[in-house]
């Protein structure tokens, strides 16, 4: 190749990317009991492996890194970690962080289902939600999506959806 050549993914010199795909969502949390048992009263996750020894690589960018959980429900997995300090207030909302996640369900009955599961256990009593807001009303809009926000226990927020075959 000259030096003034460029690589592009379309060179035939470079194999071309496959797209990614998500291997986890890691989750920071203040309380790691509350947090593990959220994840797995709410989305049905059973445990996989826990860690509480790590290496350097892991402590030099989690300093003060706990233990780590990683739950699984279906295909989703959540990597649930504490560090001793950390974490104990909601993210500030100015701060980079991923604004949400989006979870698709199947119908629109699974949808209300997931919004009344989440409620149940909100209004439980049995967690801390540094976020003390309720799930949304389901809306649906002009292409007939429908979806609800709601926040975890740590305040992260998910979106739920159900996407009709015609949008």
């Amino acid at each position: 190749m000259s030096e003034n050549a460029v690589a592009t993914l379309e060179s035939p010199r470079l194999a071309p990317l496959r797209a990614a795909t998500f291997h986890h969502l890691g989750i920071q949390t203040a309380d790691l009991g509350n947090c593990v048992s959220w994840y797995q009263d709410f989305f049905g996750c059973k445990e996989n492996w826990s860690l509480d020894e790590f290496s350097e690589l892991t402590t030099s960018r989690l300093p003060g890194i706990v233990r780590l959980v990683e739950l699984r429900a279906g295909g989703t997995r959540f990597h649930l970690f504490e560090r001793a300090g950390e974490g104990a207030q909601a993210p500030d909302p100015g701060d980079a962080q991923f604004q949400h996640v989006c979870m698709e369900v199947g119908s629109p009955a699974e949808m209300r289902a997931w919004q009344r599961h989440w409620m149940k256990l909100y209004e439980s009593g049995l967690y801390h939600f540094t976020r003390d807001e309720p799930a949304t009303e389901i809306v649906t809009d002009d292409d007939g999506v429908q979806s609800f926000y709601a926040f975890d226990v740590n305040g992260l927020e998910y979106e739920f959806t159900w996407i009709p075959e015609a949008a």
